[in-house]
């Protein structure tokens, strides 16, 4: 049986359900739905009991979950094995899509002009919550997460960075009031927004309950997984996003698009660099990585 069926089921297990479990992993339901029959039929029987309201496993779906986890750890315990014969240093880093944008590639530029042939990079893109949980379970080397709700960190090593700004964008063709305006003035406007657990999108919900208002006020509400379509379709005037300002700062200073904040709204988020441990084990490649991610922001390394 190939990992990706055994780390798709327990996902399947983690999530409580097959539609988590497909955002999670960035697939769609029927890949998963696919994956877990194709299990069954492979073992000859059910996995999860599908006549229950909520996810249950069948006997042998747990019997399937105790090895499917004992064999993942043993094939992380033999990836590690096998890096530790190749003389480039390994560095996982998982962020945000924003940060990937706006950042990551300043960042890279500057560490791979040392490190160009002595690190192996790996980069993940994922949200507030998946970011933490791979960092708990060792998948990440290091991770950065901007906060949108409530997150304990207190088992993680941790450093503060500068947050950035959640904002309003729109073309100038729209004429909105800058840069102040009232959320009337957008509810006709369509409001392009990403898909729910990305970090934009909670910080919106959270700040319309914070006024007592809802999203489902917006007459209409596209839903876009690409951080990179949406910024194109409202320099091209089709509507409105809450998105980072690090985002289309440069837009914004050319006045390819003007930015818009709401009374009442929480505009800031901050950010925080973590790692597994509390006092982690750090190689060269791996603090200089952090020096440099540092340095991006005009800040001394914390190491």
């Amino acid at each position: 049986m190939e990992s990706l069926y055994l780390k798709t089921f327990l996902e399947v297990v983690r999530a409580g359900s097959i539609s988590r479990a497909a955002d999670i992993l960035c697939v769609t339901q029927p890949a998963v739905s696919r994956r877990i029959k194709f299990m069954e039929d492979q073992y000859g029987f059910p996995l999860l009991d599908r006549t229950a309201q909520h996810l249950k496993l069948t006997e042998a779906g747990q019997i399937v979950l105790e090895k499917a986890e004992k064999l993942l750890e043993i094939e992380s315990e033999l990836l590690v094995g096998l890096r530790s014969l190749s003389k480039k240093i390994h560095i996982s880093f998982c962020c945000s899509p924003a940060f990937g944008i706006a950042h990551l590639p300043c960042i890279l530029k500057e560490f791979m002009l040392d490190h160009a042939e002595t690190a192996e990079l790996q980069f993940i893109f994922s949200k507030p919550e998946e970011i933490v949980q791979g960092t708990q379970e060792g998948l990440f080397d290091l991770a950065l997460i901007e906060h949108c709700n409530a997150i304990d960190l207190t088992e993680f090593c941790t450093y503060p960075l500068p947050g950035d700004a959640m904002v309003f964008a729109s073309a100038p063709a729209l004429g909105l009031p800058t840069p102040e305006l009232a959320l009337d003035d957008l509810l006709d406007v369509p409001l392009f927004v990403r898909k729910e657990g990305c970090c934009s999108r909670i910080l919106m919900e959270e700040n319309l309950r914070r006024i007592g208002r809802e999203l489902r006020e917006f007459k209409k509400v596209i839903v876009y997984d690409d951080l990179h379509v949406i910024i194109r379709s409202v320099l091209d005037g089709d509507g409105i996003a809450f998105i980072p300002q690090d985002l289309f700062i440069d837009h914004l200073q050319k006045g390819l698009l003007h930015q818009h904040t709401l009374p009442g709204f929480v505009h800031h988020r901050n950010r925080t660099l973590l790692m597994r441990d509390k006092r982690p084990e750090t190689t060269k490649p791996l603090r200089e990585f952090i020096d440099t991610i540092f340095r991006h922001f005009d800040l001394d390394s914390p190491l």
